[in-house]
């Protein structure tokens, strides 16, 4: 996996660097207030990586999944030491189920999700060697029968194993996500919960339980997007940047028009930010309002003395 702190910091330092590039220039320039259109390139500068990295983390951890599941399954079958033959002998076959079943039994008696992931792939591997036993033209018709209703039972595991994988481990990292402290980390650990979902929607896709799951997350990681940029733009209300602070209330009501939010929610959440941008602009009217007042005074008083 990519070194989080190495392209955070490598972020940081690019978008640290073009503010203070900016902002040298437009102050040679003679502009009143260069750092605010240097701050403002300077957030999109990391707004713009953290978002290529979402995107990489995401195809990242979706080819780990697909990695580890091929690696399992060279594992288990090296383990098994399925004999590579067309097709196998009726002791062979349920020696296998009996395998798959007492695997079965020991993940759901267990809380490792990953014991799960294992008994899904002895579960391919049981398909895969009945396909193969079906192809003999030697078998009788009960023995056919008995393999084929030992395939249900075994796609049955494999359905369930494979959920509970997917729960677990989505919950897991969910919880996760929710204790961390930093927003990128939150949405990192929440963006691996998805993941996971998604890998077993690959099988699935059909499954209410993962399409309610998966768009529970996106549901939290947009929460999260929304609530820091609400934070940042109280900060910046608070110590009076009231500008700054109508700039972050617009890429709150950006992440949040984008995002995966019910329809009341958002419209709630839309409506309470469009107060506080209107009364920031109020504000921001008011304090030029002032200056002028201040200014005009400061005139008259020049000119009377004159």
């Amino acid at each position: 996996m990519p070194s989080s702190l190495g392209y955070l910091l490598a972020a940081f330092v690019a978008a640290l660097a073009l503010f203070f590039g900016l902002w040298w220039t437009l102050v040679s320039g003679g502009d009143e207030a260069p750092w605010i259109p240097a701050g403002l390139a300077a957030s999109v500068v990391l707004l713009v990586a953290l978002s290529a990295r979402e995107v990489v983390m995401r195809r990242a951890w979706t080819r780990y999944l697909l990695d580890q599941g091929n690696e399992k399954s060279a594992r288990v079958s090296g383990e098994h030491q399925r004999p590579q033959q067309k097709s196998q002998s009726s002791s062979g076959m349920s020696a296998a189920w009996r395998n798959v079943q007492r695997h079965s039994e020991e993940a759901d008696a267990g809380s490792n999700p990953e014991a799960h992931f294992d008994v899904f792939h002895l579960c391919q591997d049981y398909l895969a060697s009945a396909d193969e036993t079906l192809r003999s033209k030697t078998l009788s018709s009960d023995r056919r029968n008995s393999i084929r209703a030992g395939q249900e039972r075994a796609r049955g595991l494999q359905k369930h194993h494979l959920l509970t994988w997917a729960r677990d481990s989505s919950r897991a990292l969910t919880y996760e996500a929710q204790q961390r402290a930093r927003t990128s980390e939150r949405i990192e650990a929440a963006n691996r919960a998805l993941h996971c979902l998604e890998s077993a929607l690959q099988f699935y896709p059909q499954e209410t339980e993962l399409l309610e799951s998966s768009a529970a997350i996106r549901e939290f990681i947009s929460s999260v997007k929304v609530a820091h940029w609400v934070e940042l733009a109280e900060r910046s209300a608070f110590k009076g940047h009231y500008r700054r602070a109508i700039d972050r209330y617009k890429d709150a009501l950006f992440y949040l028009d984008r995002g995966a939010m019910k329809e009341e929610l958002r419209v709630a959440s839309t409506e309470r930010i469009g107060r506080e941008i209107e009364s920031l602009k109020a504000r921001v009217r008011a304090q030029k309002g002032a200056k002028a007042e201040v200014a005009r005074e400061e005139g008259t008083d020049d000119g009377g003395g004159l």
